[in-house]
Parts: structure tokens; sequence; C-alpha cells
């Protein structure tokens, strides 16, 4: 059953906001893991885009056991709510010695919500080793409007993280965030299953906020990553502070001024 410990905290959901993904190591138990490779192998039945939760992976299906672990369905509740639909889901395999990798990118960029986002999981249901290549992701890049793949010229950003981790682990990403598999140099198959949601509800407060005046808040929302412009990249700063303002339903929520400053609108005849 979920419980509120299995909710995402404040801080938590600051650093989702900043970082653009969460990340969960080996919460997939090895039972899982090991139906994962048979099940992803033979292929899994398409979804139509919108079908709620339930009726997209039913009761005992191998999709509905992975989202029902305590950790993801916490992390899922925390940041599209209790009843979202699948947009779709699609099984990535990188085969040994592929000698190819996806440039980089982000999804349907053509999706520009200021106030919501859609959650992508990505499960890995075997360890991921550097030579099995992984996926790319490029931190705090999710709130910088591109259209799909046009950072696909972009070859290494500084601070790009290239995903190694054990089996069972789980990514939660923003729609936006950069992203690519890299090639696989290995002997070994890779497997990563992907699963898109929809919000269907505000996704206002709906983690655990009992900490949301720890001061830590503030200070993730503040972070400054190593591949951002000196000028531009503090507008991913402005971002972040506009998307937690809807997150939480504060509209006075600011960190230093920035977003106060800018958001006087003086009217015709104020002055009279």
């Amino acid at each position: 059953m979920l419980t509120s410990s299995h909710l995402l905290s404040s801080v938590q959901m600051a650093r989702f906001v900043t970082h653009g993904y969460l990340r969960m190591d080996a919460v997939v138990p090895d039972t899982l893991n090991r139906q994962a490779v048979e099940v992803l192998s033979a292929g899994l039945p398409a979804v139509p885009y919108g079908t709620a939760l339930p009726d997209a992976f039913p009761e005992g299906s191998f999709a509905r056991q992975l989202v029902e672990v305590p950790a993801v369905a916490g992390a899922l509740r925390s940041l599209v709510g209790p009843e979202p639909t699948v947009d779709h889901h699609f099984v990535h395999v990188r085969e040994p010695h592929e000698g190819n990798a996806q440039p980089l990118h982000g999804d349907a960029i053509i999706d520009v919500r200021p106030d919501a986002f859609d959650v992508q999981l990505m499960y890995y249901p075997r360890e991921v080793t550097a030579d099995m290549g992984g996926t790319l992701v490029v931190p705090g890049s999710h709130l910088r409007r591109t259209n799909e793949s046009d950072t696909g010229r972009y070859q290494n950003l500084l601070g790009q993280i290239r995903l190694t981790c054990p089996a069972g682990t789980v990514m939660l990403l923003h729609h936006g965030i950069w992203h690519g598999g890299r090639r696989n140099d290995s002997g070994t198959r890779r497997y990563m299953y992907k699963i898109r949601f929809n919000p269907t509800v505000p996704q206002v407060r709906l983690w655990n906020a009992d900490d949301l005046a720890d001061p830590r808040i503030a200070a993730e929302l503040s972070t400054n990553f190593p591949w951002y412009e000196h000028a531009t990249g503090r507008l991913e700063i402005y971002n972040r502070i506009r998307l937690w303002r809807a997150l939480t339903g504060d509209d006075g929520f600011d960190i230093e001024y920035w977003v106060t400053r800018v958001s006087n609108r003086p009217t015709v005849g104020s002055n009279a």
C-alpha cells in the first residue's frame, strides 16, 4: 500500500525541478528484473495514446507490477498525480557492438506548457556498465526550449552524465530533458523500457510537502550547471522559480527577487 513515506519530499521535488530527473538505483526487485528480459524481448502490446493507467496495464502484467513498486509508485504520484494516463511505451534495445548512438535530443518539445510537464519513466532491468553505453542526460536542460533534435549537433557538454547503474534502476525524467542512447560497445544486449505519463490533475503539492519551508529548497533551485553560459544560464533559475510557484501554488515564492522584479505590470492610468 502506498504511504506518505513513499512520496517525494519538497527537497526532492526541488531537485527534480532543477536537474530535470530523479534517479532511483536498484529499486525494482530481482524477481521482476529476471522476468523483465524475457517479457521485453518478446515485445509488449501497444497502448493507445491517453489510456488510463489501469486500462493500459492490466492487473498482474509486467508493466503494472513495475509501476506499483512502492518507490516508483510514490515518485510517480508525487510528480504526475494519482490517475495519470499513458501517452505511450516502448522497449529500447541496444545490440552488442551496434556501432551507433542516438543524437542528443528532447522528446516532444512542441509541448511548451510552463506550468505542467509529462514524466518519462526509464527502467533498466540489467546492470549498465560503462562499455554498454547507457543513456546520456544533460542535467538542467529540460526548461531550455528546443525543437526535438536541434541539439543533435552537440557531441559533449560539460557536466553531462552517462548512466551506469545496477539492475533494477529507474529514472523519472521531465519530458523536456536533453538525452540520447549511447552506443553499446559490450558483448551484452542493453535493455531500457520507457513509459511516458501525462498528468490528469493539476500538479500542485502532490508530494509530501511537510518540509516546504526547508532552506535547502532555495539552494537546490539555485544550482548552476557547468554547461550553462554565464548570462543566459541565469534564465534557468528564473524558469525554475516560475515552475516551483506553479507546483506549490505559492505565487510569492522567490529567490533573491529574481522573478518579483520583473512581474509588475503597470496599467494605463495607474499613475492617475
